[in-house]
């Protein structure tokens, strides 16, 4: 309602300006300072560690505002924060099982991400990422017995054209050009596949079962950092170990690492604060900043160089995400608005 009262008054698009500039932000600087972080540096820091602390340090914050939310609620004169977390994640428990699945799925995508920055250009991961809204939209479909649009299933055909497009180019590309002889550019694409399948399943997954609980979304977040965090910890070590013995946790460790880290932690609980006053097209648009802005990074920090199969195949992507979130108005609607206005104007005459 407040957020209606501020729309009428005027105050609405400042707010949708904040939350386009936040996700755009966020979006584009992660991928931009991940692939920045993992080349051009002699001594590489180990990714399955940088994953691990982002778990749990995103897992402590919920927990400090899980604290304060506490703190300020009735609730807090009948029990005490830690009476509230045991009886929330132990007494509870099978509540909390239930997002062990999701979470899990997280951590691994995570540690996929890092696989793809780093063998692809950022420009080139943020298309290939958006095969996320293909994923996600078979699984609402599948799971969640959802219908969508037919503009909705035009642009993901659009989607899959574009992908492939800047898919062909970066194989072809790698194939002519002196690569890196540590990076693979098929490694990196089916990392991103794999990870936009981890994406679409975890996320509607996620809101499946959370339909019809009231729990607060930081408490969600701390489950999802108990599970998320412990197997990212045991992956580490299955997968690291020998080598973080050797090198050490925080090998190659540099301020841009950490402030990869702490983006990957802060960054996603920023978003999923804003993210509930921005709309579908609203997401569209901060997607498409997000791959301009990277592209336009790419070039000139990571000498990325643009062709025109991947400017086609971005124009296609891009397009495909906007159309995707836009939906038509249909005539019982636009009749209702009218009555609306109508109404409005008739309570201001009198």
């Amino acid at each position: 309602d407040s957020i209606q009262k501020m729309e009428s008054k005027g105050i609405g698009f400042g707010i949708k300006g904040v939350v386009l500039s936040v996700l755009v932000f966020q979006n584009a600087l992660l991928i931009v300072s991940m692939r920045y972080s993992r080349i051009d540096v002699t001594e590489k820091y180990i990714t399955t560690t940088a994953v691990t602390i982002s778990e749990f340090m995103k897992m402590f914050i919920c927990l400090g505002i899980l604290y304060k939310e506490h703190s300020n609620s009735v609730l807090a004169k009948e029990q005490s924060y830690f009476m509230f977390l045991y009886n929330a994640l132990i007494v509870n428990w099978i509540d909390t099982l239930k997002l062990s699945v999701p979470a899990i799925v997280y951590a691994l995508q995570n540690n996929l991400q890092y696989v793809a920055v780093s063998n692809l250009d950022a420009a080139v991961f943020q298309v290939l990422y958006q095969l996320k809204i293909f994923t996600t939209a078979l699984f609402s479909v599948s799971m969640l017995g959802r219908s969508l649009l037919g503009t909705q299933w035009i642009s993901l055909a659009l989607l899959f054209v574009g992908v492939s497009l800047v898919t062909f180019d970066s194989s072809t590309s790698a194939s002519s050009s002196e690569a890196a002889a540590d990076q693979n550019v098929w490694v990196g694409i089916v990392a991103v596949i794999i990870s936009c399948v981890s994406s679409g399943f975890a996320g509607v997954y996620f809101e499946k079962i959370l339909k019809g609980t009231e729990s607060s979304v930081w408490l969600r977040n701390v489950q999802l950092g108990i599970f998320g965090g412990s197997f990212a910890f045991i992956g580490m070590l299955a997968y690291d170990g020998p080598r973080i013995r050797e090198l050490g946790f925080f090998h190659g460790y540099s301020p841009l690492v950490f402030f990869v880290v702490t983006q990957q932690a802060i960054g996603g609980l920023i978003v999923a604060l804003v993210v509930k006053y921005a709309d579908n097209i609203l997401k569209g648009y901060a997607t498409s900043l997000s791959i301009i802005i990277s592209a336009i990074a790419s070039v000139f920090l990571l000498g990325f160089k643009l062709t025109v199969l991947f400017g086609a195949g971005s124009v296609i992507t891009i397009s495909a995400v906007v159309l995707y979130g836009y939906k038509p108005t249909s005539n019982t609607e636009i009749k209702t608005q009218k009555q609306e206005k109508s109404q409005k104007k008739s309570e201001t005459n009198v």
